[in-house]
């Protein structure tokens, strides 16, 4: 059970901080929200369209049998060369068709209104499309990737590990639990650590032209680590997966001289504290069992681990402030009994 509190000096003020014991219900109940965790329902439920040929594109048009139509350029020519540009407007000009409309055709679309016109000069024509230059649609890259190219939509469907995969993260700076996919002005979150250690249920997920895919760098997301701790540092985030044993390791452990056992804080904040209250996990570190819960609680960017010093650790401060004192006032004493000996 968890209690309310937030310690200024001696008060309590449960309106702004609660103090919550880490404990193995509380594990076992983010644990369960993990596993259950998916993407948004749009992104799941998404299945891709047929290709639409756009403005830009190059189509190889076959009509069996009728090589000056296929290969005007000569069949010695590469393929490309052979192709048909569809213009900004998006029309296409075909021998004996004339200027068609194709921008925003699927492929069988257009095979077939080129087979409906060509019926007129060529008996049971056999044609085929195909598109050789994707260059109308497109997904956008940005962030921790080194690739950031934007990547053609094509008529093969492409799925966001694919194009993750092309674009090659950059481990060494991404924050691998906050790639942001933007879909018609919407932005989703997407951990990509569930996708390889399978800790929350992630289905095939499709990109749609226009897509925008942005993987954050991990400079803006930190882990504090203060107090009684041998190495006070900041830890960047590359993963969701970095545990408060992690941190504590990272800071070279707790001061066994000076450190508090039972006053190991995690501090978790939130946006507006006059909405919804800040949270402290607190864990007691003095016994065994604290080391495995240490090892399955997950730090968040942001967190502030904070070890607080034991009781004789506050003696020995307000001593070492005291001394420097007594030693001024020592030496005044001293000093004034050389220049006035007979005080």
């Amino acid at each position: 059970m968890s209690t309310n509190k937030l310690i200024r000096g001696n008060d309590v003020d449960s309106r702004l901080v609660q103090i919550v014991p880490i404990t193995p219900k509380l594990l076992a109940m983010d644990r369960a929200e993990a596993q259950t965790a998916t993407v948004p329902p749009e992104l799941a439920a998404y299945q891709p369209q047929p290709y639409r040929i756009g403005a830009g594109d190059t189509l190889y048009i076959t009509v069996w049998d009728h090589p000056e139509l296929t290969s005007p350029a000569g069949p010695q020519q590469a393929t490309l060369a052979n192709g048909r540009l569809v213009r900004s407007d998006g029309t296409l000009f075909y021998p004996y068709v004339g200027e068609l409309k194709v921008a925003g055709m699927t492929i069988e679309q257009l095979r077939a209104a080129i087979t409906e016109k060509l019926t007129k000069y060529i008996q049971n024509p056999q044609i085929d499309v195909n598109v050789v230059g994707y260059a109308s649609q497109f997904i956008t890259i940005k962030g921790a990737f080194i690739k950031t190219d934007p990547q053609p939509v094509t008529a093969v469907p492409l799925t966001l590990e694919q194009a993750i995969g092309v674009a090659s993260i950059n481990l060494a700076d991404a924050d691998l639990s906050g790639l942001v996919l933007t879909r018609d002005g919407q932005n989703y979150t997407i951990n990509l650590d569930a996708l390889d250690n399978g800790s929350a249920v992630i289905p095939r997920i499709y990109l749609k032209p226009g897509d925008q895919v942005y993987l954050p760098y991990n400079d803006r997301h930190e882990a504090y680590v203060m107090g009684e701790v041998n190495r006070p540092l900041a830890i960047l985030f590359k993963t969701s997966d970095l545990t408060l044993t992690q941190v504590l390791g990272k800071a070279g452990g707790l001061n066994q001289t000076s450190a508090k056992g039972n006053a190991v804080y995690v501090i978790r904040g939130v946006k507006d504290l006059q909405k919804e209250p800040a949270t402290v996990y607190q864990l007691d570190a003095r016994s065994p069992e604290a080391f495995v819960l240490a090892d399955q609680f997950k730090i968040k960017p942001g967190d502030v681990v904070f070890v607080g010093p034991a009781s004789v650790t506050r003696w020995n401060r307000f001593i070492s402030q005291i001394l420097p004192l007594t030693s001024v006032l020592s030496n005044a004493a001293v000093s004034d009994y050389y220049i006035n000996p007979t005080k």
